[in-house]
């Protein structure tokens, strides 16, 4: 999908780049009638600039962006009568979850689970809002009996992944991609050996860049605060991880034992 591509790419694009991809965010219904000229005129920017961004997208030319960007606009879109902010959270949620899905890459999913399952350490590397994710993520995969853990601090990020070799891999999350911390810590774990995988919505972002393996979530609107940008889609794509792994090779037999030992705990 054009629009969410764009919003994927958005940081990695030039100052004069954003003018362009800002004016198609805005205006995409108008822009699918305007030549490259045009467009360019409006955007305030070159042709050659208009150019960069239909490449940076995946097109050959700027009519194939046009005609799939028209397919794109004339898909239904389902409308609420009456949008309060229930039901607006609502929508967003099921929109990001339902692009997310459209375009999962499954073969990578199966291949990533895989390599959880047969990894001596599994680590998780996050900072901020992505952290209770990967905290969470850690939780998930060490009730199955796997070796997993999760770090925010900079620090410790970078002495545990000098210590990693080939039999072990690390997961980074950030949603933008962006975050210098992640990404130095994760190239650090990628030259000691370990196998290195990203889950962010930053298309072709400096964390997607370094890793062996990218999964992608849905990207934000350039437009939005990202102090509200939400943490479904890296939680999904997790979810989806665990389940993945836990049908590869855990019965119900491994749960009745994990239940048996938390049922003391419990009031």
């Amino acid at each position: 999908m054009i629009l969410n591509k764009i919003k994927g790419i958005y940081n990695s694009l030039t100052k004069r780049e954003k003018k362009v991809a800002d004016y198609i965010l805005q205006r995409a219904s108008d822009v699918i009638h305007y030549s490259i000229t045009e467009l360019a005129n409006w955007a305030e920017v070159s042709e050659t600039t208009v150019y960069r961004v239909i490449k940076k997208l995946g097109f050959s030319g700027y009519q194939e962006f046009k005609i799939v960007l028209a397919k794109e606009l004339s898909e239904p879109v389902i409308e609420v009568e009456e949008e309060d902010l229930f039901s607006t959270i609502h929508n967003k949620i099921c929109n990001s979850l339902n692009v997310i899905y459209q375009s999962l890459n499954k073969e990578l999913l199966n291949k990533v689970a895989e390599k959880i399952l047969n990894s001596k350490k599994i680590i998780f590397y996050a900072v901020g809002r992505s952290f209770p994710v990967a905290l969470d993520s850690s939780l998930k995969f060490s009730a199955l009996g796997l070796s997993a853990a999760a770090y925010s601090d900079p620090h410790m990020q970078v002495i545990v992944g000098a210590n990693l070799s080939n039999e072990d891999m690390v997961i980074s999350i950030s949603h933008s991609g962006y975050i210098r911390d992640v990404f130095k810590s994760t190239q650090v774990a990628k030259d000691a050996g370990a196998y290195t995988v990203a889950i962010t919505s930053g298309v072709d972002s400096p964390l997607s860049m370094v890793v062996h393996d990218v999964i992608y979530t849905t990207p934000s609107d350039p437009s939005e605060n990202e102090f509200t940008h939400d943490r479904i889609g890296e939680m999904y794509i997790i979810e989806l991880l665990y389940n993945l792994v836990v049908s590869k090779k855990f019965t119900d037999e491994h749960f009745n034992k994990l239940k048996d030992v938390i049922e003391p705990k419990k009031f």
